[in-house]
């Protein structure tokens, strides 16, 4: 039976840790290691964290470096044989590294095992919609349109994988190993699958099961977005570096991908303006986007437009009936799926 490490960095999430770590403690595969990573956190997250007694836990402290400094952190302190990475406001079901371990141990070509999310609220809430990637077949443009592993706490990686694709720095007055890339305090995690993807022969796959909890948290929109989009520029002009043919060829249409991802965030988080923008700057900068998402793409636009013509009361109705008829759509899909 061989051990995991789950990877918790913690930061400012005071309100829901305990729920965290107690949905790893609740797993049915049970050989596990617990790495909480604490980064600095200037609220009572720790405090929280340090009472917990089971024995597989361990409490690493590091200054401030931020999601991709604090699992690198947790990499090179796991003892396990694979890596499990989860954020300290997420939740995991109760089947979930079983799930995984199994995937892995029946696949051998696979390095990345991820799985669909459910949206819950602030309160734990489920929000009745899911993550609905590509799950097989996933190549380098793939990951230059979209992420298909969708989040932090979605990924069971073998630790070999990481040996791949590390690298040395010396970035805090000393030479260290690096796997995520800290210069990215977001879209670390796509710059790293897009490395694992080129770089290796490692596939990245997924299961059909949405067996993450992936909580949305409506602060800093309008700044956060446009964060979002610097630093997706940036990892395409890392990646341009060592794979200049393959970025030429589809940064464009990644870029329509990356603007229509955006524009839906903003949707969802009620911003009719900018998700307008965001839709319309989509299609300027490759309409084709029409062609290859004609579905999300439509309801996007519509959705954006909708929200800023239409009063608040109106479009409320609106989008409760179109939620709820998506994610029963979604859950029928998920559950065709897994048969």
């Amino acid at each position: 039976m061989k051990k995991v490490s789950v990877i918790i960095p913690v930061y400012g999430v005071e309100n829901y840790i305990a729920s965290t770590v107690e949905s790893v403690l609740a797993q049915t595969y049970d050989n596990f290691e617990i790495l909480i990573i604490d980064d600095a956190s200037r609220d009572r997250s720790l405090k929280i964290c340090q009472q917990f007694t089971d024995s597989r836990i361990r409490i690493i402290r590091q200054e401030n470096r931020g999601l991709a400094g604090a699992r690198n952190t947790g990499i090179r302190h796991a003892q396990g044989e694979y890596l499990a990475f989860l954020d300290g406001d997420d939740i995991w079901l109760p089947e979930k590294l079983e799930k995984h371990i199994t995937h892995l141990e029946n696949a051998p070509k696979v390095g990345v095992s991820f799985s669909r999310s459910a949206f819950i609220d602030e309160a734990g809430k489920p929000l009745g919609s899911y993550q609905m990637p590509k799950l097989q077949g996933i190549t380098t443009p793939h990951l230059f349109c979209t992420n298909p592993v969708g989040n932090g706490s979605a990924a069971v990686v073998r630790k070999e994988v990481f040996q791949e694709i590390k690298f040395f720095d010396n970035l805090h007055s000393t030479v260290e190993d690096f796997y995520f890339d800290e210069q990215f305090r977001q879209s670390e995690d796509i710059e790293c699958w897009i490395r694992i993807s080129i770089q290796t022969n490692w596939q990245i796959e997924g299961i059909p099961e949405a067996l993450t909890l992936y909580r949305v948290n409506s602060g800093g929109l309008s700044a956060n977005l446009l964060k979002q989009l610097d630093y997706w520029e940036k990892v395409m002009q890392k990646t341009q570096f060592y794979a200049p043919e393959l970025v030429n060829q589809w940064q464009s249409l990644a870029r329509a991908y990356q603007f229509q991802y955006l524009a839906r965030n903003a949707v969802r988080l009620q911003a009719g303006s900018m998700a307008v923008q965001l839709i319309n700057q989509a299609l300027v900068s490759n309409w084709r986007i029409l062609l290859k998402i004609p579905r999300p793409t439509i309801l996007t636009l519509a959705a954006a437009y909708l929200l800023w013509l239409f009063p608040q009361s109106l479009y409320s109705l609106i989008e409760k009936f179109a939620l709820k008829t998506t994610g029963y759509r979604q859950k029928s899909r998920i559950l065709q799926d897994q048969l």
